[in-house]
């Protein structure tokens, strides 16, 4: 008789989920017990840490990835970060040992009483199987509503279960299969079609998912054929259109008036791959200017029912752009020269300008570099100075939850090492996952850390003028020295105050393994 053991395992295989990530406990290691040689375990001292390498790997490979937790604790510590794997639709499989079945009750050590409750309504699916049989079932349907949902899923599993023998009719999670199917209908297409094309003044926003999906490319040929001015929809996790194209208006702004004033004039406004919105400040103001009207293309259903104005199509938004792009006449439009960045701002005082910083990025770096950004108060420098033309080129915490940036990077490294990575982090938020260094330097991964040090919360202290409290407490952080704690993890490292020290220090590819650099910049705003 096989065990529920041996069968997950080989389910698992079988599903290329042979990756796992994780901080292992007691209740975890029946489970972990004779691996086969596939499966490749990585280490994260903190499961916040994690599940943000994991949440990287997941948008770097496009595929699922798996995570292993301890018990209540671990995944309490993951839930963070989680946060921001749910908003980048990134398909995480949490596993998580729970006691032996007869000490559950009995509130032992280590006993998650309520394991699916815990974890609701943050994951998609949150299960427990109802007895030791069930184990190979349960994990197959977690790893299925991962794929189908683009949702981080759990299971919790009692640790006994993994040693019992069940029947052989388990086995048929084996050959199970799973797939997506949200093509549009032609009625759909056509009146789609029939609306864009009759639109005085059309507009296209794009959100994350377009990139997420592999449709970056087929969003540029769409816009460029039909000659629409694009934004990016606000507080993108992704970049899904490149940034310095000359169709492209901007990100929007993350307030409802503020959308709405950026949208006036056009008659119909089409997002695709995105919420409608994801608003931040609080700008009140009405959904739409006047004479506009909104519809939604997105594989989201969720997304498509809380929307609080338009119509929506749920369908995968692949197919609606081709059909827009094949159904439409092609538009005049003139030469598509992109738009350079400007001349750098410059600081006084002994620290960089993030543009200074940033133009160095642009200029020393692959044109293929993948850029994991956590640096929120160099929000605005960012997009003035960078130039990013390839799908799969920028990533941030999605839901705004700090220690995304560095164990991100990490997991994005491991999940695509043919395309260089560089993390380009704040001070405060490299505290919150600062021991993603090691996981970095043990499993010798090749990424850039780049952290930017002014030694304040700048996002927040931004946040304190808008919200009328200039007194906010805790927003000064000084004196921290990156170096020495790299060191301390075993990540080379080194500072630099000098703008042309920067250059040649970037101009040194993280190729053997990862390396951190500390540059002083002077404080700025988001904006």
């Amino acid at each position: 008789m096989p065990t529920a053991r041996r069968i997950a395992h080989a389910f698992l295989e079988r599903q290329g989920l042979t990756t796992i990530f994780g901080n292992p406990g007691s209740n975890e290691l029946p489970f972990l017990a004779g691996l086969p040689e596939s499966f490749r375990y990585v280490l994260g001292l903190h499961e916040g840490v994690v599940a943000g390498m994991a949440d990287g790997y997941a948008q770097a490979t496009g595929r699922p990835a798996l995570v292993n937790l301890h018990a209540a604790a671990g995944s309490g510590n993951a839930m963070g970060a989680l946060t921001n794997a749910v908003y980048a639709r990134s398909p995480l499989v949490l596993t998580a040992g729970q006691q032996v079945r007869s000490a559950v009750g009995l509130e032992a050590m280590l006993a998650n009483v309520d394991a699916p409750q815990l974890m609701r309504p943050l994951v998609g699916h949150s299960a427990e199987p109802a007895c030791a049989a069930d184990v190979p079932r349960s994990l197959a349907q977690t790893v299925f509503e991962a794929e189908l949902q683009r949702r981080p899923t759990y299971l919790s599993v009692p640790y006994d279960d993994w040693d019992a023998e069940v029947d052989p009719g388990a086995c048929e999670v084996l050959e199970r299969r799973v797939r997506r199917g949200l093509a549009p209908d032609e009625e759909q297409l056509d009146d789609l079609v029939r609306e864009v094309g009759a639109a005085r003044n059309p507009v296209l926003v794009l959100g994350g998912d377009i990139d997420a999906a592999g449709y970056f490319d087929r969003a540029v040929a769409c816009a460029e054929h039909l000659d629409l001015p694009v934004w990016v929809a606000p507080s993108p996790h992704r970049l899904p259109f490149p940034n310095r194209h000359p169709l492209l208006r901007g990100v929007l702004p993350a307030g409802i008036g503020s959308v709405s004033s950026a949208l006036a004039g056009h008659d119909l406004v089409l997002v695709v791959g995105a919420p409608v919105f994801r608003y931040h400040q609080h700008v009140p103001g009405p959904y739409l200017p006047d004479g506009a009207r909104l519809i939604q293309i997105t594989d989201d259903a969720g997304a498509a029912a809380r929307a609080p104005m338009g119509e929506a199509l749920v369908a995968d938004p692949g197919p609606v752009l081709t059909a827009l792009l094949h159904r439409l006449p092609q538009r005049a439009s003139g030469p598509r020269e992109f738009t350079p960045p400007p001349e750098p701002a410059t600081a006084i005082g002994g620290a960089l300008h993030p543009e200074e910083v940033f133009a160095a990025l642009r200029d020393t770096q692959p044109p293929d570099t993948r850029y994991v950004v956590e640096s929120t108060s160099t929000n605005g420098a960012w997009w003035r100075q960078m130039d990013l033309r390839r799908p799969g080129s920028y990533f941030f915490p999605a839901s705004g939850g700090l220690g995304f940036g560095l164990p991100a990077a990490v997991g994005a490294a491991m999940g695509d090492p043919d395309r260089p990575v560089v993390a380009v982090v704040g001070d405060g938020s490299a505290n919150y996952g600062i021991t993603a260094l090691w996981s970095a330097a043990h499993y010798r991964v090749p990424v850039t850390f780049l952290i930017l040090r002014n030694g304040t919360y700048g996002a927040l202290r931004w946040f304190g003028t808008l919200l009328d409290t200039p007194d906010v407490p805790g927003t000064a952080i000084p004196g921290l020295d990156f170096t020495a704690l790299a060191a301390g993890y075993g990540v080379p490292a080194t500072a630099v105050t000098e703008l042309a020290d920067l250059r040649e220090q970037l101009k040194k590819n993280a190729t053997e393994g990862p390396r951190l650099i500390q540059v002083d910049t002077h404080p700025t705003s988001p904006e």
